[in-house]
């Protein structure tokens, strides 16, 4: 039977495969100069942290579908964390964020590299620069990853289109994720589109369909699979943006309020706006997205969404689709084991504090 165990175990050997991997691309970059050094030591640092979820999601939708434990199903799901540092990288130079799991984040990190070196060029468009250059590394080495994971030329060309279709979908929701901040009028329905494409898919339905598909998943297991997958990513989602305003610095590894700063039109800025007076309106208004944003302005925001009945309401979301995916995994047609661990991970992604 699954337990936390092989749960801890699963995500070990993700991470021996990693850095198996970006050890054996170590020698490429430095034989091209050793000023790649910087860029490496960016990316162990940005490797060392992480939940590990997609990959798990990946592993467990191959052994839903009947693959066995084998370290080449590792090694593909394993892959997909390269494309999550990318996502990262890039992600915090379109926020300007300044950390990501608790340290600098990447271009912050060259920035300080420039001016600590006092070279004569802009030392924040450098480090946006070499930010860039470096998510762009992480996204062709999760595709180099996963094609020499080990297993069948058959299997990999089976599944690639979820591999490609997933990247394609996280890279189209980042998008609309900048075109409602741009906007500054996020509804909750669209701030629904944002998760479903940015985060839902992405984190979960779209891992657990590539592991399936290696494995040689029919429609039934996949179409149970999205039936959990999706609400489930909801969810987690949900959860994450409750986290980046109500959440311990110390476990999110992000300031307090760091959402609000960046202007992120969530689901849960959303409900705020949809229940709130026009006094309350103008303070979000007033409050949000403002990068100066102190710890006052953060409490009084926060004390607005529960005020509202925001955080409440974006509590019995979370609930609501966390029981749709319980439901859907009761009756999936996957083994005992898969179903399980799917119900573990389940708990993982959606838990108050994580």
């Amino acid at each position: 039977m699954f337990s936390s165990m092989s749960s801890s175990r699963v995500r070990k050997e993700v991470d021996e495969a990693l850095m198996t991997f970006v050890d054996r691309q170590r020698p490429v970059l430095l034989s091209i100069s050793d000023d790649m050094a910087p860029m490496l030591a960016a990316l162990d640092v940005l490797l060392a942290g992480g939940k590990r979820l997609r990959p798990a999601f990946c592993y467990w939708g191959w052994r839903a579908a009947g693959g066995e434990d084998r370290p080449e199903a590792v090694a593909a799901a394993a892959s997909l964390e390269l494309l999550q540092a990318s996502a990262l990288i890039h992600d915090d130079v379109m926020d300007a964020s300044d950390t990501r799991r608790g340290q600098p984040s990447v271009h912050r990190r060259f920035q300080a590299m420039a001016e600590a070196a006092g070279w004569p060029g802009a030392a924040d468009s450098f480090g946006e620069g070499a930010a860039i250059l470096l998510g762009d590394v992480c996204l062709a080495w999760s595709g180099e990853m996963y094609d020499q994971c080990g297993l069948s030329l058959e299997a990999l060309q089976r599944a690639r289109h979820w591999y490609d279709l997933m990247r394609t979908e996280v890279m189209c929701g980042q998008y609309l994720d900048m075109l409602e901040q741009a906007r500054g009028t996020g509804s909750v329905a669209t701030a629904l589109r944002v998760i479903e494409y940015k985060s839902a898919k992405y984190t979960i339905e779209r891992p657990l369909h590539l592991g399936a598909a290696l494995a040689g998943a029919g429609p039934e297991t996949l179409g149970a699979l999205s039936a959990y997958g999706l609400p489930l990513g909801i969810a987690f989602q949900l959860r994450d943006d409750v986290l980046g305003v109500f959440g311990d610095p110390a476990q999110t590894g992000k300031p307090a309020g760091d959402d609000l700063r960046e202007g992120k039109r969530t689901v849960l800025v959303a409900l705020a706006l949809q229940r709130a007076t026009p006094a309350q309106a103008a303070v979000v208004a007033d409050r949000l997205s403002d990068p100066a944003l102190d710890l006052a302005g953060v409490g009084q925001l926060r004390a607005l969404m529960v005020d509202t009945g925001a955080l409440a309401a974006c509590e019995a979301m979370i609930e609501s689709y966390a029981a749709e995916a319980r439901a859907a995994l009761d009756t999936a047609p996957i083994s005992a084991e898969a179903r399980t661990a799917l119900t573990e991970l389940a708990i993982a992604a959606t838990a108050r504090t994580v």
